[in-house]
């Protein structure tokens, strides 16, 4: 699924409105496409609205992703799935919570890909979180033709601000 088109532009902003323009256009492509949570933006905007201090970006991938493939400085990190098993993580939507500042924030989940951060958002929406969006492409973004992440999309790939231990 896509993400709203806006790519916001911080130059350009009108303050408080551009920000909501956003949130706006993703909530209302997630309505006409059926989503269960308040909708996908794009890794540009996440960056954006975590910058200005409008979301708060948590990822939901696992330690061993973060550690070994980079992670984005002062995310928060609450892992959907955990070990190599990827056993759901039962506490999930209790830590988001307490993490994110309750149930109300506005909250951007990033995972590899986005399968698994839209698995995670429809369960924070589901738990009662009204402003959960998903981050188009993750991390690494899609599969190429040559089955490797990371060529054509992602937040790495948008070359925004990460780190790797």
């Amino acid at each position: 699924m896509a993400a709203a088109e806006l790519i916001f532009d911080p130059r350009a902003a009108h303050g408080e409105a551009a920000f909501d323009e956003v949130l706006n256009l993703a909530r209302t492509q997630a309505q006409a496409q059926g989503l269960p949570y308040a909708g996908i933006v794009s890794a540009q905007d996440a960056w954006q609205l975590v910058q200005a201090g409008k979301a708060v970006l948590v990822d939901v991938r696992t330690n061993e992703e973060r550690t070994f493939v980079g992670y984005v400085p002062a995310s928060l990190h609450v892992a959907w799935a955990t070990g190599t098993s990827m056993n759901r993580n039962p506490r999930f939507t209790r830590e988001l919570e307490a993490k994110a500042g309750g149930k109300d924030a506005v909250v951007v989940l990033l995972c590899r890909s986005g399968k698994r951060s839209a698995a995670a958002a429809e369960a924070a929406a589901k738990a009662g979180f009204t402003h959960v969006f998903n981050i188009a492409q993750g991390f690494e973004g899609d599969l190429d033709e040559q089955q490797q992440r990371g060529h054509s999309g992602g937040w790495r790939w948008h070359a925004l601000p990460w780190l790797q231990d």
